[in-house]
């Protein structure tokens, strides 16, 4: 007699999976809010630079610094991983629009990688941003 486990139900993840998407969710966060955002709040000399070069003035880099920070804080609470992620997203799309036509240095696939890499999270956890926008 052969017995056969039940199907896993629609929205459950392996443990394996799961393990790999708070990775990726952890080290997406902590590049968001150290890596990208703290740099721009607190006016690193690299971060005013860019901003400059794109004309738009102190007050965009202090905007996309807090969209960063709290994007990457979003994206450790688990609540709001998927939404945060989609809305990184956007704000990744933005770059890549800043990179290939504002910027010289020509670094537009960083953001075109990490839009990817959110894009997965962002996709992996579209039941739950159905759930929080409801809400």
């Amino acid at each position: 007699m052969t017995t056969t486990a039940p199907a896993p139900s629609v929205g459950t993840r392996s443990r394996p999976a799961t393990i790999a998407l708070w990775t990726l969710q952890v080290l997406l966060g902590v590049m968001f809010i150290v890596g990208s955002g703290a740099p721009k709040l607190f006016g690193e000399a690299y971060a005013v630079q860019i901003f400059e070069d794109l004309g738009t003035g102190q007050w965009l880099r202090v905007v996309v610094g807090l969209l960063e920070v709290a994007g990457g804080i979003g994206l450790l609470v688990p609540r709001l991983a998927g939404l945060a992620a989609s809305c990184l997203v956007a704000l990744m799309v933005g770059a890549t629009l800043a990179q290939l036509f504002f910027l010289s240095e020509g670094f537009w696939f960083t953001p075109v990688i990490l839009g990817v890499l959110l894009g997965v999270v962002a996709w992996v956890r579209r039941a739950e941003i159905a759930r929080v926008l409801e809400r």
